[in-house]
């Protein structure tokens, strides 16, 4: 314990015995033994494989506080240390507002999260629009998510580090306050984008979003101590300005298994209509089990529709269930498209994504692909241009324009006196697509 008292005493934050902060904490960092994983760009060729751990170096020598206390890991001489801030609950509250009620961002099972300012360099509160703007999570004294929730939370995030995977900044351990601050995501979640919004989200967005969480995925799964990220769903994928999607929420989170192991045992844990099925039936995890995730929402990427729907027909209620038998099939897979896209899709975008969904959600779990491969899958799809509705203009010009009369016309009587009837034609419309879709896949 004396050599980790320069390092903001780790071991004692985990075990919740005492709060300890370093006497010129208020406005520098504070060191935390932690090993760290740094984002290396030259790794994006090689799909995102983790670069070795770092450490934090005490005056006494380097030190680790991993889950697996017989870990050899050495921090490279050259890398520079990750350091997160340790704020004071006085701090945290200026810098909300007084953790206003406008201020909040969201509320989940550990308790709500606020929006806040912070000065750049430091911990101290800013003024609104000033400083750095920062999302502080505050854990409910009798939240579903309880302190080792959190203490796990800030476990992975203040080790990993990756452009899709959301920046811990600091934390707050005081008293029976327990805090996180974080990077400030612009536009939200996934979710809301996907089910809340009222227009709806691009196609080419939807790739660039599920390719960027897949990315985060398989960064977690190949490094030299595997995190299987267990809660994987949309909530959990942030979205920042330009819509790059980065995972949240690692509360959940749980060491992969090392070695000869083929699975770690451990409670049954995480959302209903995103679990594996093999993990809910034997509590046994693998990497395999967030791949079934990754499946279930890239259904819901694809579809527009959430994982589980009560409010749907008894048979439609559970995604998976409902779109499994439309995935393998071409001909059949445009019926499952989310209806408010019309036709601003890709092609062979949505063929590629749903073979792929279909992989992800396979119930034998040797089937499924590495999140590895589902990145080289998801690549090359954000340039594609074969939008449906070109191919469907294309087709259009070629059968003759009798049945569809031009836009500027569309709201004259037709011959027989009669408005035409807009959802007919939109109805039409869509059916006509389906057809040169399915032509198109012949």
């Amino acid at each position: 314990m004396d050599n980790n008292s320069n390092c903001g005493c780790w071991t004692i934050l985990r075990s919740s015995v005492r709060s300890c902060k370093s006497s010129d904490s208020r406005n520098s960092t504070t060191s935390i033994t932690r090993s760290s994983l740094v984002y290396d760009a030259a790794t994006e060729s090689r799909y995102l494989n983790a670069s070795n751990r770092e450490m934090c170096v005490a005056d006494e020598g380097r030190n680790s506080v991993s889950e697996d206390p017989n870990s050899d890991a050495v921090a490279p001489e050259n890398k520079p240390l990750h350091q997160l801030l340790q704020f004071s609950f006085q701090e945290l509250k200026a810098a909300t507002g007084s953790f206003r009620p406008d201020s909040i961002l969201g509320e989940g099972g550990f308790g709500y999260v606020f929006k806040g300012w912070i000065e750049e360099n430091g911990t101290a509160p800013a003024k609104p629009g000033s400083g750095t703007t920062v999302a502080v999570k505050s854990l409910k004294p009798d939240g579903l998510q309880g302190h080792r929730e959190w203490v796990a939370e800030v476990d992975f995030l203040g080790q990993l580090h990756h452009p899709n995977l959301v920046k811990l900044i600091g934390y707050c351990i005081e008293d029976d306050q327990r805090l996180l601050v974080y990077e400030f995501m612009t536009r939200g979640s996934l979710e809301n984008h996907l089910f809340r919004r009222t227009i709806p989200l691009p196609w080419s967005n939807r790739i660039k979003i599920a390719l960027g969480a897949a990315k985060g995925l398989a960064f977690l799964h190949t490094g030299p101590e595997p995190v299987i990220y267990r809660d994987f769903k949309t909530s959990n994928i942030l979205l920042d300005s330009e819509y790059n999607a980065k995972l949240s929420d690692f509360g959940l989170a749980k060491a992969g298994p090392q070695g000869d192991k083929t699975h770690v045992s451990t409670r049954v844990v995480g959302t209903y209509g995103y679990a594996a099925p093999e993990y809910v039936m034997t509590g046994h995890l693998t990497s395999k089990s967030d791949v079934y995730s990754f499946g279930v929402v890239l259904l819901e990427i694809l579809t527009g529709r959430r994982s589980m729907d009560k409010k749907r027909p008894s048979g439609e209620q559970n995604l998976v269930t409902w779109a499994r038998p439309y995935l393998s099939e071409k001909r059949k897979v445009y019926q499952v498209v989310d209806p408010r896209l019309e036709l601003n899709y890709s092609i062979k975008g949505v063929q590629k994504v749903a073979q792929l969904a279909h992989s992800c959600l396979s119930k034998d779990t040797k089937s499924r692909p590495s999140m590895e491969e589902v990145v080289k899958v998801l690549t090359p799809l954000q340039h594609l241009n074969d939008l449906a509705i070109l191919n469907y203009h294309t087709r259009f010009s070629q059968t003759g324009r009798r049945r569809f009369p031009p836009p500027g016309k569309r709201d004259r009587k037709t011959d027989s006196g009669h408005q035409p009837n807009l959802n007919q034609s939109k109805a039409t419309v869509r059916d006509s697509n389906l057809t040169s879709a399915q032509h198109h896949c012949k």
